[in-house]
């Protein structure tokens, strides 16, 4: 499995509409960075944000999620309380090839701030917008940037296309769009 460079993923995503929408270079003036970089895509966070809250007493079971646990807000910045975190989704839209796995870490700069993002991987012909759960560590408010970087995307391609893909399957997260809840 080779890790796929800069001029692959931008051919893809011209070509093929991997990434949409795509930028072609490291945006990085003022803002957390987003756009290509030399081995992965840095995508941003849109500005729809699922923050968790125990108001209602909830449990959390994911085989029986309650939408109460959360707090919706559309902002540009979002503080998520401490020891506490929320979800979102990419600004992008992503298509994966059928010979591709798609492995994402966060941001050094949200990092370094006690700020975990985590995705599961992008299989292979998944398609939709990613929901990101963004984890605050610290025992402060933690704010979030929309329409900035929150995390970089590498792409896994496999000697041969895999034998049964995520959209074979039919995969209960497939084009999602907005952020997705568990589903059973």
């Amino acid at each position: 499995m080779g890790l796929m460079p800069d001029h692959w993923i931008r051919r893809m995503a011209l070509e093929r509409d991997m990434i949409t929408p795509f930028v072609e270079k490291q945006m990085r003036e003022g803002v957390i960075s987003y756009g290509l970089s030399s081995y992965g895509y840095d995508a941003r966070v849109a500005p729809d944000f699922k923050i968790f809250t125990n108001v209602e007493s909830a449990v959390v079971d994911p085989k029986a999620f309650s939408p109460a646990s959360f707090v919706d807000r559309r902002t540009d910045v979002c503080v998520i309380p401490p020891n506490s975190f929320a979800l979102a989704h990419t600004v992008e839209y992503f298509r994966i090839p059928r010979d591709v796995l798609v492995i994402c870490l966060g941001k050094s700069t949200y990092a370094r701030c006690g700020i975990i993002v985590n995705v599961t991987p992008l299989e292979p012909e998944w398609e939709g917008q990613v929901t990101i759960e963004i984890s605050n560590t610290t025992p402060l408010p933690a704010r979030i940037y929309a329409n900035e970087g929150i995390c970089q995307f590498l792409f896994l391609k496999g000697e041969e296309p895999c034998e049964t893909s995520y959209a074979d399957r039919g995969g209960k997260y497939m084009r999602q769009r907005g952020v997705a809840l568990p589903k059973l």
